[in-house]
């Protein structure tokens, strides 16, 4: 096995690239203009989706945290798990890009961590795009030595509980984590089973996206908080069990113009930009030497504002380092 850490040593957290995939590039590889220009233009994606995305929700995240000490309305709790939900993607994609990047202008190249997760009609397909590296290591190394789905039914089931039960314990020793991986790993079981159901391909897909990201989102808020009573708390504002007698700040407060704007953008990059129409459409206008043109002048943007972005706020944890 070989980790990103390994290539750069130090970084803490991000794409794990298997030995065999990596080897033969030590010799073979090749930097060129070409691959330098990709790897800055990726390395700029990295930093406007930490930067500008991922940074200012975070941010706004903790205002609402605070405000929570003291009192806060119901559509505040669901907007930080939204918010949480974009964060952590944007967090660990753009820097899985920048990464990328950079192994692209040394000549590298790395294999894609991230497949638009949030487009997943199940949680299965959702673990075959969320931090694809990860996902891969634990099928070669523990599914598939366990027996994989060739030992039958009942063995595949096991299988994929151990794995999701190590995922959960490789995050981190804490009940919150295990029960994040427990409560995905239980989901993808009862979707193996049911997955040749006549009922299942019933089901519309807008509803089992709906479902999906759902589940998701709820199951970020385990990472979210160090312990399950804190989790109970969040949720139980969410439901509007536990009110509050005085609010100073409302829903409005936080979700000014500026978040309306950022999260509209943090919603529409992670589904519908993820489209293979549109994404085909982009490579062929970029193809054309206008369409380069302007992609490189609205990167070159992004790089400012990026900067700006990183001159002006002293919040830039990368939230999966502490996992």
């Amino acid at each position: 096995m070989f980790t990103v850490s390994d290539f750069f040593p130090k970084i803490v957290s991000g794409p794990i690239v298997l030995w065999r995939d990596f080897q033969n590039q030590i010799q073979t590889r090749e930097i060129n203009i070409n691959k330098c220009v990709n790897g800055v233009n990726r390395i700029i994606i990295g930093f406007a989706k930490k930067l500008i995305l991922a940074d200012m929700f975070g941010m706004c995240i903790g205002e609402i945290q605070k405000s929570a000490a003291y009192g806060i309305d119901i559509i505040s709790a669901w907007l930080c798990v939204l918010l949480y939900m974009l964060q952590i993607y944007y967090d660990f994609a753009g820097y899985s890009d920048i990464a990328i990047g950079v192994a692209k202008i040394l000549g590298f190249d790395f294999k894609e961590n991230f497949n638009f997760p949030y487009r997943s009609r199940s949680i299965s397909e959702f673990w075959r795009r969320w931090h694809i590296s990860l996902g891969t290591w634990f099928r070669e190394y523990v599914y598939i030595p366990l027996g994989g789905s060739r030992m039958g039914k009942t063995r595949t089931i096991i299988n994929l509980a151990v794995v999701f039960f190590l995922t959960g314990i490789w995050h981190g020793a804490s009940w919150t984590y295990i029960i994040w991986g427990a409560t995905n790993g239980g989901i993808v079981i009862i979707e193996r089973i049911i997955s040749d159901k006549s009922i299942n391909k019933k089901i519309p897909n807008i509803i089992k996206w709906s479902f999906s990201m759902f589940v998701v989102m709820i199951c970020w808020e385990l990472f979210r908080f160090q312990n399950m009573s804190d989790f109970w708390s969040w949720v139980s504002i969410m439901l509007g069990r536990t009110t509050f007698a005085h609010i100073d700040l409302t829903w409005r407060y936080f979700l000014d113009y500026r978040m309306i704007v950022l999260t509209s953008i943090g919603i529409l990059g992670a589904t519908v930009l993820g489209e293979s129409k549109i994404l085909v459409a982009k490579e062929q206008i970029v193809k054309t030497k206008i369409g380069f043109a302007m992609q490189e002048a609205l990167l070159l943007c992004l790089f400012v504002v990026s900067l700006f972005c990183m001159v002006s706020s002293s919040y830039h944890p990368f939230i999966y380092f502490q996992y």
